[in-house]
Parts: structure tokens; C-alpha cells; sequence
């Protein structure tokens, strides 16, 4: 969160300035270009007008680009955007310093003639043009800086993701359950062995990624527990409560799978009754929140169980990735359930 608010201190920052700066120039070449006419205050009103509509514009022109997703788009559709909303955003600021023109005693009835339309949107949509520029380059930084902390979390867990995916219990368990199914259920039998391969597969895969789609780990959560279901059978009750907007997000391979079976492991199979696993997910404000519910008691301190990646590891992973803009929690629900929750920021 501190991050977050850094960021958006620093943008405001530049915005304010920068305007600023621009009003203060023009004010400054109008005194020094009014051939001894004396300092107009309805001038410098209107310089000043003319950079908060400046401001305002530029804000409104930065949501665009966010809501849409810009950057995710190529160079060349990237390019058209600017260039074509630079234009309209001239014209725009154009039309409004006429408006504001009136009221301030200082309008021209030339400002429309066609040549002085052209040439003012032109003169502000390169000034639009610019400021785009400079977001983008920011940006990009921000996004490279991203993608090294992501290229770093991933050489210092590869290690552990490796020996923690491809449990040995876990395999041995699951063979052993589908054995178990091979004559009494040949069918449950065969998408059991599919379910175990696309684990196995991702589990080789993902040390060469830095996030994934929530959906393809939604996916690897759903096989997980389809496997468990055949070893608890009846013991073991999963819930699924997703938003349909959680797949439009990225999240660090195996995090997911881990909060479930961490909550199997020391919850629900403790539990000689069995219980529930519960997953639900909520987008608000552009943010991800990840809801893992299981049977059983937390007991303060566990957070870093052997054989899987840990609770401790997860929270290690979130820091690197997403620096202070992302949380995690763990806590015991009316000594019934244990509720561990992560939240995370969209990456654009």
C-alpha cells in the first residue's frame, strides 16, 4: 500500500508541476511580449485557466489509458491511441480556452478562423503528445522494475517450487487412489490420471514463469482437490464462490494450490470427521482478494508446514513480487473454521 501511495504522491506531483510550470511560462512570455502594455490579469487568469483544464484533461486521458489497458496492446495500435487522442484532446483545450475566453474579456473572433483552429490543436495535441511520451517511458520503467523482481522471486524459490510440486507423498497417495479406482471405476480412474498430468505438468513448467492466470491456477486447484476427494472420499467437501472478473488477474504460480493444501494438511485431514474446503474470490477497486476456507483450528505459529511451500514462503513471494502492495492473513473463524486471505493488486 505504501508503494501505491508513493506512486501516486509522485504523479500528482508531476502533474501539479508540470501545469504549474506551464502556466508560469506563459504568463511570464505574455509580460515580456506586451510591448510595454502593462501586465494583464485576465491574462494570466486565463493562462492559469487554461493549465488546470490542462490538468483535468491530462487525468481524465491517464484513466483512459488505464481502464483500457494501453500498454497491454502492440506498438503500432499503442501509437494510433496517442496520436489520435492527442488531437482531440488539443481540440478539446482548445474549445475550452475559448469558452473561458469570453467571460474574461479577452476573446478574439479570429480564434475560429480555420488555419487558427488547426494550428492551435496542433501546438496542444504536440503538448499532449509529449506528456503521453513521458507517461509511457514512466511506465515502462515501472513495468521493467516489476519484471525483475519477478525474475528475482523466481531463481530464489525455483528450488523449493520444484522439491514442494512434486511431492512424493502427494504422488504416492494419488497413485495409490487411482489404483484403488482402476477396477471398481475405470472411467473416475482415467480423469484421475488426467487430473494428476496437468498437475505434474505444471508443476515442471512453472519454474519458467513469473505469474500466471488465475484461471489456469484455478484450474491446477480444482484437479488438486479432485484428486484429494478420491483419497478423503466422503471426508472432504470443496466449495467454489469465484467472481467471474478474478480471471483477468495474475498471480504467482502454485499460491493458490498451496493455501489449499496447507488447509487439507493440517485442517481437514486432521479432522477425523473431515470437512470443508472453500474458495472465493472478490475484485473491488481493482484488486484481488483470494478467500481460502477449511475445517479446523489455527494454531498460531504454523506457518511454514514441511512438504509444501509454506505459508511463510507465500507471504516471501507476495513481498517480492508485489513489494507492500499486497496482504496476507490467517485466522481462526469461530474456532471452526481457519480463514487464510490474500489480496493483490492488478499488474498491468
Amino acid at each position: 500500500m505504501l508503494r501505491k501511495v508513493n506512486k501516486t504522491r509522485l504523479y500528482w506531483t508531476l502533474q501539479v508541476g508540470g501545469w504549474t510550470l506551464y502556466a508560469l511560462a506563459q504568463i511570464v512570455f505574455n509580460v515580456l511580449a506586451s510591448d510595454n502594455s502593462g501586465f494583464s490579469i485576465q491574462r494570466a487568469l486565463f493562462f492559469t485557466y487554461e493549465a488546470a483544464f490542462g490538468l483535468l484533461l491530462t487525468h481524465a486521458y491517464r484513466a483512459i489509458i488505464n481502464q483500457g489497458r494501453w500498454l497491454s496492446g502492440g506498438m503500432t495500435l499503442l501509437i494510433t491511441r496517442v496520436v489520435g487522442m492527442a488531437y482531440l484532446l488539443g481540440l478539446a483545450l482548445f474549445l475550452l480556452r475559448i469558452a473561458i475566453s469570453v467571460p474574461l474579456g479577452i476573446y478574439n473572433p479570429d480564434a475560429f478562423r480555420p488555419d487558427n483552429i488547426l494550428g492551435m490543436t496542433t501546438v496542444y495535441a504536440l503538448i499532449f503528445f509529449i506528456w503521453s511520451v513521458l507517461y509511457f517511458i514512466y511506465n515502462y520503467f515501472e513495468r521493467y522494475n516489476t519484471s525483475l523482481k519477478l525474475e528475482a522471486s523466481v531463481r530464489e524459490i525455483e528450488l523449493n517450487n520444484l522439491k514442494s510440486q512434486l511431492n512424493p507423498h502427494f504422488i504416492f497417495n494419488a497413485l495409490n487412489s487411482i489404483r484403488a479406482l482402476v477396477d471398481e471405476n475405470p472411467e473416475k480412474s482415467k480423469e484421475a490420471i488426467n487430473q494428476l498430468s496437468n498437475i505434474l505438468r505444471n508443476s515442471l513448467n512453472t519454474g519458467k514463469k513469473g505469474l500466471t492466470k488465475f484461471e489456469e491456477e484455478l484450474k491446477i486447484v480444482q484437479d488438486y482437490l479432485g484428486l484429494e476427494s478420491i483419497r478423503f472420499e466422503e471426508r472432504l467437501q470443496t466449495q467454489f464462490d469465484i467472481d467471474p472478473e478474478s480471471k483477468d488477474f495474475l498471480v504467482p504460480p502454485l499460491m493458490v494450490q498451496t493455501l489449499v493444501e496447507n488447509g487439507i494438511k493440517h485442517g481437514v485431514g486432521k479432522l477425523t470427521a473431515g470437512g470443508i474446503i472453500h474458495m472465493k474470490t472478490m475484485v473491488h477497486n481493482d484488486r484481488l482478494t483470494i478467500q481460502v476456507r477449511n475445517s479446523g483450528h489455527y494454531v498460531n505459529g504454523m506457518t511454514n508446514p514441511a512438504g509444501g511451500l509454506g505459508l511463510e514462503n507465500t507471504r516471501q513471494r507476495l513481498k517480492l513480487i508485489y513489494g507492500n502492495d499486497a496482504s496476507f492473513r490467517i485466522l481462526s473463524e469461530n474456532d471452526t473454521f481457519v480463514l487464510t486471505e490474500i489480496e493483490i493488486p492488478h499488474l498491468r
